[in-house]
């Protein structure tokens, strides 16, 4: 992962919530590659706001590739209570709420939200950031597609790989609050990969953030 990646795409709608309650249960639909039906039950219980709609999975429905198929049926037969759908879902809040975090040099609800050299690597930017006087204005104006690409489970746990594609409008501020880069008139194409990883059957019930990729 590159610091510039992730300063590109720096907005969030959703905070404050575990990655837990968003990334979802199994309703015990998603056995084979599927598409995405209009309305998954149960979803509301798990959508961080009300007034929100998730977005859509890729563009032609679909909830993940081929590839990450027998993954997928390793950590439903290794947790039944597992929900792709859901998942998909919430790894989407998951991404507003992890930006919308490193926007705001919110450390604490990084901490709880990744891990590993991830968490280390939005830490080292914000505290460049705010030695240099710089704030990010930035806004997520949509996210084209979300996709599961792969997924293993290795050893109890258990590791997704979710393609997002959006459009982000993002501006840099120095103390004066002058811009010094960006323009929220132009949105930027972004394409990367997020890593989540959870050990199952443990105790902690979240899923962390432990890697992110260009795609």
């Amino acid at each position: 992962m590159t610091v510039e990646i992730v300063l590109l795409a720096m907005v969030a709608l959703f905070v404050g919530l575990r990655l837990y309650a968003v990334l979802g249960r199994r309703t015990g639909h998603e056995q084979q590659p599927v598409t995405r039906p209009e309305t998954v039950p149960g979803t509301e219980a798990v959508t961080p706001r009300a007034d929100v709609t998730p977005e859509r999975a890729d563009s032609g429905g679909r909830i993940y590739e081929d590839s990450a198929a027998g993954g997928i049926r390793a950590i439903v037969a290794a947790d039944p209570s597992f929900d792709v759908a859901r998942f998909l879902e919430g790894a989407q809040a998951a991404y507003r709420m992890v930006l919308e975090a490193f926007w705001k040099g919110d450390r604490e609800e990084l901490a709880f939200l990744t891990g590993g050299e991830v968490r280390a690597s939005f830490e080292k930017a914000i505290e460049e950031r705010e030695a240099a006087g710089q704030t990010l204005d930035n806004r997520l104006i949509r996210i084209d597609r979300a996709v599961i690409e792969e997924a293993e489970l290795s050893g109890g746990v258990a590791s997704i790989h979710v393609r997002f594609d959006a459009d982000i409008a993002a501006i840099t501020r120095n103390r004066e609050g002058e811009v010094i880069a960006g323009s929220l008139s132009d949105a930027i194409e972004t394409h990367d990969i997020w890593t989540f990883r959870r050990t199952l059957g443990s105790d902690d019930p979240n899923w962390l953030l432990v890697e992110t990729d260009e795609a």
